[in-house]
């Protein structure tokens, strides 16, 4: 039989947090009220507008971000109104179309190490503008970014300033919240998401839980009907209190911060120890996605050893995609650190 690799591909191959499990197991033989009304999910919702500072916000839990996305995004367009998005963005990459299946353009930006800039966002809005053409309405934009960066508290002021004053909704994809909120490149508090954001939502399958993400909604506009558009989009699950029992235990006590902690702190290790043997990175280092610059020749060796994607050919070096976890051992990151020094 052969011997599983470890992989470095993504930040939920492990099942869940042991203490999320434990969650779930305790109130396993329990009845409780479906589709989300149930005491859990309540108080789970109470955490988060709490950590959030964000009293009125309607919170909805649901299973996946990719579900996240096009519920939220397809609920707030109207028929003729598109998306503006960096071009590394998940909905534009790595959602098989699901914003476009539902009948909305996405309009894309180079941006910069995944991030977009109130210049990106404006020129969208300049080229666009006549009735010949969609309408841009929403922005999307996600913390952490696909390329591991994050945005800075001055900048998602100036796009949800820009925004606001050109009659935008802003949304943020958060699938990486915690690793982006506690990343030391970053001077965001989750209630300056809440504060700039009209919409976004708190991953946790990335982050401990088994899966699910908290949606948190903080326009008024877009508040209502939305567990109808839930219900339409197949959304609305029955067993929303399994989703509930596993944010309430991951928001009690910062366990979600911890996980998140401990997933930036095995990157920076992986990452410090991959530069001190002469290789650069494509973008900053700011969270638990890298990706280094190696040698194809040596990143073919590696995945001899390991599961991790390749990013981006660059002639004879090849940018690789490598993500730690929450459950990330540090004997693995030394581990990938001396396989690479004897290749």
């Amino acid at each position: 039989m052969s011997v599983m690799k470890y992989s470095f591909k993504n930040d939920y191959s492990e099942m869940a947090h042991p203490a999320v499990l434990e969650a779930l197991s305790a109130v396993g033989n329990k009845q409780f009220e479906g589709y989300g009304l149930d005491e859990y999910s309540a108080e789970a919702k109470a955490l988060i507008c709490k950590l959030i500072n964000a009293p009125n916000a309607d919170i909805h839990f649901i299973s996946g971000g990719t579900h996240a996305n096009l519920t939220v995004i397809s609920s707030a367009l109207r028929p003729h109104e598109a998306v503006i998005a960096a071009e590394s963005g998940h909905i534009f990459v790595h959602e098989a179309g699901a914003i476009e299946a539902t009948g909305h353009k996405i309009c894309v930006r180079k941006g910069k190490g995944g991030k977009l800039c109130v210049s990106d966002i404006e020129s969208v809005v300049d080229e666009h503008d006549d009735e010949h053409k969609v309408k841009p309405r929403l922005v999307y934009i996600s913390l952490s970014t696909e390329c591991g960066t994050v945005y800075t508290k001055s900048e998602l002021a100036a796009i949800s300033a820009y925004c606001r004053k050109n009659a935008l909704l802003l949304y943020i994809d958060g699938a990486r919240l915690g690793a982006a909120i506690n990343s030391t490149a970053s001077d965001l508090a989750y209630s300056d998401v809440a504060k700039y954001a009209d919409a976004f939502f708190i991953g946790g399958t990335k982050n401990g839980a088994l899966f699910g993400e908290a949606i948190v909604i903080c326009n008024d506009v877009l508040k209502e009907d939305f567990r109808y558009l839930l219900k339409q989009r197949g959304a609305l699950i029955a067993k929303g209190a399994a989703i509930g029992v596993q944010f309430r235990a991951l928001f009690n006590d910062g366990l979600y911060d911890k996980l998140a902690m401990h997933s930036n702190a095995a990157a920076k290790k992986l990452a410090d120890g991959i530069s001190q043997l002469g290789y650069d990175f494509l973008y900053p280092v700011e969270t638990n996605l890298i990706i280094p610059i190696l040698p194809t020749k040596t990143s073919a060796a590696l995945h001899t050893i390991y599961e991790f994607y390749d990013w981006q050919t660059l002639g004879d070096k090849t940018a690789t995609r490598l993500l730690t976890s929450w459950s990330t051992p540090e004997n693995m990151v030394g581990n990938f650190i001396s396989d690479l020094q004897m290749l």
